[in-house]
């Protein structure tokens, strides 16, 4: 699993999902890193991004009957996953994302894809407020459904609201699991090991997370 999340790592790298400068946060922060999914933006790289996915998923042991991908960026990232297990794993998975808004013509509804029901796994990028995923909850308990957990990339590993970390919160709030793929221990823990020049970020990576992070 450690090969899982440092092999992650480098691939967000390498795409330059990961990128390291001055990046202005929702929550005002002022971040030495950013992690943007949206740029896994060809076949080959959201193909990837499943495996890892499922990967994760896998070793995880959640239980789950359905993945829900939150729009807009959970939708391309639950069918990558829904087409790796599969295709890896023979697990043939339904799932379901919502929209932004309520059509009133063609297929209607705020939901695409199978019925919600029995147990939900959302799966997401990454997460900050927790505002998508409590909205996702609600509308996944008023179709039937009931959610057994989240699935995300990075924890950022930083204070939310409170002491606790946003992904700690969310677990907390919701009472259900939260997995990611890595964390930022991970990332400083590759960071460390690496002579290239991304390194020269490791002290502006560690500073941040001095003042804002929480190892749970």
């Amino acid at each position: 699993m450690e090969n899982n999340k440092q092999e992650f790592i480098q691939f967000a790298l390498a795409k330059g999902v990961l990128k390291f400068g001055e990046y202005k946060l929702k929550s005002g922060r002022i971040s030495p890193y950013f992690f943007d999914l949206g740029l896994f933006n060809s076949g080959q790289s959201i193909d990837r991004l499943g495996r890892f996915y499922a990967a994760t998923l896998m070793e995880s042991q959640l239980e789950y009957d359905m993945l829900f991908g939150p729009a807009y960026k959970g939708i391309s990232i639950t069918t990558a996953l829904s087409s790796a297990l599969a295709r890896d794993y023979q697990i043939d998975m339904p799932f379901a994302f919502n929209r932004k808004e309520t059509k009133d013509h063609g297929e209607k509804g705020l939901i695409i894809g199978a019925p919600i029901e029995g147990r939900v796994l959302i799966v997401d990028d990454v997460i900050t407020a927790g505002t998508a995923v409590f909205e996702c909850s609600r509308l996944i308990a008023d179709l039937g459904g009931t959610l057994a957990g989240i699935l995300i990339s990075l924890d950022r590993q930083e204070r939310g609201r409170e002491t606790l970390s946003a992904v700690a919160e969310v677990s907390a709030k919701l009472n259900i699991p939260v997995v990611a793929i890595a964390n930022l221990n991970d990332l400083i823990d590759l960071l460390e090991s690496e002579n290239t020049a991304i390194k020269q970020w490791l002290p502006e990576i560690k500073k941040y997370k001095a003042r804002y992070g929480v190892d749970a």
